[in-house]
């Protein structure tokens, strides 16, 4: 095996070795999420460079982020959108923000980023009560049993295009317990339910096993007129 990594693991570092680029500051951002309240629970490398692939592919140049962390997710896309492009970030938690705030200086990208300071619900009903500008691509990664309303405040806010990506979709196996009673699963469920709205989205699932362990990315497109 892999540097004696179980294979799972070892075939993630071996992907991040040879295909992803995580300079000094994502390597900073991501070792920085030890000083928050939630340790290690950002992204893996190679899932930051999906995402942000996702985001280059969709030509998103505005971006919503429900969860913000020590922002490693966040750099990764507030760099995928560019100089002209805006990532807006939403993060409940002081302490978590100011760690963020910190990597997004050392990344250089701190001009292009919005961290909106507050429950994440309450800040994306804000910004839609404003009339903000509706967002390319959406990235829902907060608190598990507000996904379903998470979804609904990004739908407000989107427009025929619209890539919506759900992190932690899989927990484990725990979504196919059908008794389970941890309102985490039950708020993935529900946002598998919103996004499988067939009249108004197209999207799908997919898991993965690695570096977090198992889990999975639901993902889906909004639907235009035509489709």
């Amino acid at each position: 095996m892999y540097r004696g990594e179980p294979i799972w693991e070892a075939v993630d570092r071996l992907f991040i070795d040879r295909l992803v680029d995580e300079d000094e500051a994502l390597v900073a951002a991501r070792e920085s999420s030890a000083r928050t309240a939630m340790p290690q629970a950002d992204v893996a490398p190679n899932q930051g460079a999906f995402l942000s692939i996702i985001a280059r592919i969709a030509g998103a140049h505005r971006i919503l982020e429900f969860g913000t962390l020590a922002g490693y997710s966040t750099i990764w896309l507030a760099r995928a959108v560019g100089e002209r492009g805006r990532v807006v970030t939403l993060e409940v938690d002081e302490v978590a923000a100011a760690v963020a705030r910190e990597n997004f200086e050392r990344a250089g990208v701190a001009d292009r980023i919005d961290l909106v300071l507050g429950p994440a619900l309450e800040s994306a009903r804000a910004l839609a009560d404003q009339g903000t500008e509706p967002f390319d691509m959406v990235f829902i990664d907060a608190d598990k049993p507000n996904n379903p309303h998470y979804l609904a405040a990004a739908l407000a806010m989107s427009h025929p295009g619209t890539v919506i990506v759900g992190d932690n979709v899989v927990r484990d196996g725990a979504v196919a317990d059908p008794d389970s009673r941890d309102p985490r699963v039950h708020g993935t469920w529900a946002l598998l339910d919103g996004l499988g709205d067939r009249d108004r989205l197209a999207a799908t699932a997919l898991q993965t096993v690695g570096l977090k362990g198992w889990d999975g990315f639901a993902i889906g497109v909004v639907r235009g007129p035509s489709d």
